[in-house]
């Protein structure tokens, strides 16, 4: 049952198209509109009131029914966009811890090691050449007074994009490529 009150929607849509359904069922009830004379003894205003009650009852209801469909509808496709908004997250996530345990991995081939035992100039100079990935993954790796070391010797844009892919690499929220 519909609580009909100033705030619902149903009963403000039903308050509007009651005049013109009551119309409609009149217009569509044959002689409606005739000017028969009923003698007075046999209806009174009441009945007549009820009886108008009983003809507009059902086709009240289904609209009401029907109204209440639609707005099911509605609901239901706005939660299938949800579902699929977070379906299109769930990807992304996936596909973000992917790459990144990927990028983890690259780094535990020993290279950690052999740049542990290296010089910080040494190191920089050839973690410059390899890729930003690749350089990234060891970079983070490595104790912070050595990845510091190492960071201050190279070329400030390549430690900068270093940093930015260490950065993002850490960072649950995206899921973008680095570069």
């Amino acid at each position: 049952m519909i609580k009909i009150t100033n705030r619902n929607p149903i009963a403000k849509l039903l308050r509007r198209l009651a005049l013109p359904a009551a119309g409609l069922v009149l217009l569509s009830i044959p002689g409606a509109f005739a000017q028969e004379v009923a003698p007075l003894g046999d209806i009174t205003p009441t009945d007549e009131v009820k009886q108008f009650c009983t003809n507009i009852a059902d086709p009240a209801r289904d609209q009401r029914y029907l109204l209440q469909k639609q707005e099911l509808e509605k609901l239901r496709a706005d939660i299938d966009s949800r579902i699929a908004e977070m379906d299109k997250r769930k990807t992304e996530y996936q596909d973000w811890l992917k790459r990144r345990d990927d990028f983890l991995k690259q780094a535990e081939a020993g290279l950690t090691d052999i740049y542990k035992k290296m010089k910080p100039d040494a190191a920089a100079l050839q973690l410059q050449d390899v890729k930003p990935e690749l350089a990234a993954a060891v970079i983070m790796r490595l104790g912070a007074r050595q990845s510091s070391l190492i960071l201050n010797e190279m070329d400030s844009t390549q430690a900068a994009k270093i940093a930015g892919i260490i950065a993002s690499a850490s960072d649950p929220n995206t899921s973008k490529d680095p570069s």
